[in-house]
């Protein structure tokens, strides 16, 4: 079994719509170890009208439960991360000590968008986030409806130096065939560069890496496992990852209207 990295899951218990309390983070726990990972980056969702859920509290939640962890001689570890929804203000917030950056190591930020529309502003503020010396990863955008529809949008913002993850679960079909299909599109235009369980439970949101894994492994060969693999490896060390040129998702036309 190969060893991995989950760069985002909601594994903290009791801060938003992942596990509820410690018993369902150690059974989330026992499930990645049983799936394979060893590290996960726990991710909780910020500023998403939902939950706020900043860098000091997240921190502190991160120790008290790898201090159960190794209580329970449960062989995981858990890192700092965040989920912040895209907003305006987002920089100055960081700027603040308010925002996250993957392991806290000042190099990537997730970001994550609406499902159902790409702000006029993204552009821009994925730009202004790179001036800032940081990487912006753009979470499960093969769930956005406005990239599904115009998957240029992603494009260009992949080609202006934003990268992007994948959920697990979308590869494996959990979202439905069209999302699965989607998932499957950017990988072939690399317009992905990491895959990750965004796991929430263990019953109807959980790790499925292995699956997607093998799933990519059918589709594209062994080399594109190992690539986001490393990726989760590098990422993690706060190392530059391994980016493909990126290229356009290809849409076919049937009887003039496009498939």
């Amino acid at each position: 079994m190969i060893v991995m990295i989950d760069i985002h899951c909601h594994i903290l218990p009791g801060i938003d719509d992942g596990a509820r309390n410690l018993e369902d983070s150690i059974q989330m726990a026992k499930a990645a170890v049983k799936e394979g990972i060893q590290t996960i980056i726990a991710t909780p969702h910020h500023n998403n009208g939902y939950y706020k859920n900043t860098k000091q509290r997240i921190l502190e939640k991160v120790e008290e439960l790898n201090l159960s962890l190794m209580k329970q001689s449960i062989p995981l570890h858990v890192l700092p991360g965040q989920e912040p929804r895209i907003y305006g203000e987002i920089l100055e917030d960081y700027n603040q000590d308010q925002i996250l950056t993957l392991c806290n190591k000042g190099k990537y930020l997730f970001i994550e968008l609406p499902f159902n529309h790409l702000p006029r502003y993204t552009e821009q503020l994925l730009f202004d986030i790179q001036m800032q010396g940081l990487t912006p990863i753009i979470v499960h955008p093969e769930r956005n409806q406005e990239i599904i529809e115009q998957p240029d949008l992603l494009y260009n913002l992949v080609k202006k130096g934003a990268l992007t993850q994948v959920t697990a679960s979308s590869i494996t079909g959990h979202f439905g065939k069209n999302i699965k299909k989607f998932s499957m599109q950017l990988i072939e235009a690399n317009l992905t560069h990491f895959i990750a369980s965004d796991a929430h439970n263990i019953s109807n949101r959980t790790f499925k890496i292995n699956e997607a894994l093998d799933e990519i492994e059918k589709k594209y060969g062994v080399d594109m496992v190992y690539l986001f693999i490393e990726n989760a490896e590098l990422l993690v060390q706060g190392n530059a990852v391994y980016i493909e040129k990126p290229k356009r998702v290809k849409t076919k036309k049937f009887l003039g209207i496009f498939k």
